[in-house]
């Protein structure tokens, strides 16, 4: 019996991409990953020995060529998550170039298969639509982050390799809760209510475990379907219904404030010029002040037909899990 094909993560130290490796790992399937030479491996330090590790950056072509070799899958987890104005440069560089630049080597080093690992951000946000599914077409908006710009023209990139004849598939996970590094990103929500979090925004989204993230990646990759993209979402839920879920779990006072569009528009002012003068990225940026104040509701239904015996996790189940990793971190 022939030996299995080895499988390559970019990102693999990332939030999602470690999940997804752990996963990989377990299969037993040969992998090799990319990270940077300053990655931070805390997040895979007990898998570290098992995983072919590669010093790419995926602006790095010739490295990316490397990496491919005698690959037949390429999870595509590598993108910089920024809601600071200062880093629209760095994403757009990132995301959407850097996604290019896997897509070619792809084509180039005849890989099976491709899954790129998007987000909801890049279905786009009307003011007049708040159901969403894969079918809605992207509307440029004021609402619309930049982070969810640099993605949508990333997902063209993984398109047009479609279209050159490359095999691929496209999730859009909504906001990924898992165990992560709790000061960036989805996890320092947990950080927020820890630390006291007063307001809460009046707007809603989708919200998906990460374990259930990379259980959906690894279906979908090892079945024949090519060429579309799942919405990847459990739950929609405001975010009040989050944060209070969130702040039972970690024994704090649930945010009992609404956030109110005025006081949103003077929260990004006051974060923005407290960013000023310490010479640090803002937490509330002017772009998700705004689309704080909007609910989503993102539909699985696609996702669930192609994968129909999948289940996702308990949204309190999630939470209950991560918020006693993150007691743990914190010594409670």
């Amino acid at each position: 019996m022939a030996n299995p094909a080895t499988v390559l993560v970019t990102g693999g130290t990332g939030f999602a991409g470690s999940h997804l490796l752990r996963r990989l790992v377990a299969t037993g399937q040969p992998v090799r990953a990319t990270k940077r030479p300053d990655s931070n491996m805390k997040w895979v330090a007990d898998i570290a020995h098992k995983v072919e590790w590669v010093n790419c950056d995926v602006l790095d072509v010739t490295g990316l060529y490397e990496a491919m070799k005698g690959v037949e899958q390429v999870y595509h987890c590598a993108a910089i998550v920024s809601f600071s104005p200062k880093e629209k440069d760095l994403m757009r560089q990132t995301n959407v170039e850097g996604t290019a630049n896997v897509v070619n080597m792809a084509l180039e080093c005849r890989v099976k298969k491709l899954l790129h690992v998007s987000s909801i951000a890049a279905l786009g946000r009307k003011l007049n639509q708040p159901q969403v599914d894969e079918n809605t077409a992207w509307e440029d908006s004021a609402i619309n982050t930049q982070y969810a710009i640099s993605k949508y023209f990333a997902e063209r990139e993984v398109w047009r390799g479609i279209a050159e004849g490359l095999e691929s598939v496209i999730v859009n996970p909504s906001v990924i809760i898992g165990e992560g590094n709790w000061q960036t990103g989805s996890c320092r929500l947990f950080t927020q209510v820890w630390e006291g979090l007063k307001f809460y925004p009046t707007g809603g989204t989708g919200f998906v475990d990460v374990l259930d993230l990379a259980a959906v990646m690894h279906r979908l990759m090892n079945s024949p379907v090519c060429g579309q993209r799942f919405i990847v979402n459990a739950h929609n839920l405001s975010y009040r219904e989050f944060f209070t879920l969130v702040a039972q779990h970690l024994g704090k006072p649930a945010p009992g404030r609404p956030v109110t569009p005025f006081l949103a528009e003077i929260g990004w002012r006051l974060a923005a010029l407290k960013g000023f003068f310490t010479q640090t990225s803002p937490l509330v940026t002017k772009e998700t002040a705004r689309m704080s104040q909007h609910r989503y509701y993102y539909s699985n239904a696609k996702l669930l037909a192609a994968l129909p015996a999948f289940t996702f996790a308990g949204i309190e189940d999630t939470v209950a899990r991560v918020s006693r990793l993150f007691l743990q971190e914190v010594g409670q």
